[in-house]
């Protein structure tokens, strides 16, 4: 074996060995923090049930279904509820319990890697949507809920996931969306900026991120994917919000024309104010009233 084609296999090799380890540092650095659920619906006198909902690759989702306390919560509407990266349905209770009460069974749901559902190699905005996907799937397949009509709800990475999930199917009623990024590479840029990498390496970053999760941000950001949603949609997204801006907000309203979309701004709402929204949880009960999702 001559030294040229030594030469070769040698930078090939390191070549690999660098794309390994960089692989495996972008696992590392993305992914979520797991938070395991320490109360329940109990807290909030919620009657409730655990259920586990199968998902893509084998993989569990930890949920909890919690029904309409009106007379009959077989005929009622379903919505679920879908946190943000790194954390869970205990999370978002505060906001699940003015639901029930306004004539709505609620599924929480934990995504791969959060809460108490199963682990995966990693998490993305699509893994979300296609845990949204198991749980609407679970619903259609419960014979004691006769009514399908299903309402979405994610916060963060979760409200990508919704717009995304809604933007492929014509059977949702609608989608209340809490914090969205407008597009995953400005966000990407913004998380990224905070490490000093050099600017040469980013864009060489953010295509393998694509690769990785086998999409392109353009596919699955939701300044886009609004466009295709067919059901009323409302945006929400607090007033003080440094992690996605407001700029973000107003870029997914404006990027194309749709009668069905509202956006709804909470004065003083950082990224994780799920207080502060639950403080307006009347207007997303009214919104939901307003396109006829539920009664008065």
């Amino acid at each position: 074996m001559n030294s040229t084609l030594l030469s070769i296999l040698a930078t090939v090799f390191t070549l690999m060995a660098l794309l390994m380890l960089i692989h495996r540092a972008l696992l590392l650095g993305f992914r979520a923090p797991r938070v395991i659920e320490q109360g329940s619906p109990d807290d909030f006198d919620l009657v409730h049930s655990e259920i586990a909902i199968q998902t893509q690759r084998g993989k569990k989702l930890f949920a909890w279904w919690i029904p309409s306390t009106t007379p009959d919560s077989a005929m009622a509407p379903t919505i679920i509820l879908l946190h943000g990266w790194g954390s869970n349905s205990e999370l978002m209770l505060p906001l699940a319990t003015p639901f029930p009460q306004s004539g709505l069974n609620v599924l929480l749901l934990d995504a791969r890697d959060h809460g108490r559902s199963d682990s995966d190699n990693f998490s993305s905005l699509p893994r979300f949507a296609e845990d949204v996907a198991a749980g609407i799937e679970w619903i259609k397949s419960q014979p004691d809920i006769v009514s399908k009509r299903i309402v979405l709800l994610g916060h963060s990475v979760g409200a990508g996931a919704v717009l995304f999930e809604a933007s492929k199917r014509d059977d949702i009623a609608a989608v209340i969306s809490l914090a969205a990024f407008a597009h995953p590479e400005w966000m990407m840029r913004r998380y990224l900026n905070r490490f000093w990498f050099p600017t040469l390496f980013i864009p060489r970053i953010l295509r393998y991120v694509e690769w990785m999760i086998g999409y392109r941000f353009e596919a699955i950001a939701p300044m886009n994917t609004v466009c295709s949603i067919q059901c009323p949609v409302l945006l929400v997204h607090g007033t003080a919000d440094t992690t996605v801006p407001i700029s973000d907000a107003l870029a997914i309203r404006d990027n194309c024309s749709t009668n069905s979309l509202e956006l709804l701004l909470i004065e003083g709402a950082d990224h994780e104010s799920v207080d502060k929204i639950e403080e307006h949880a009347e207007q997303l009960v009214a919104f939901l009233v307003r396109v006829g999702v539920v009664t008065s």
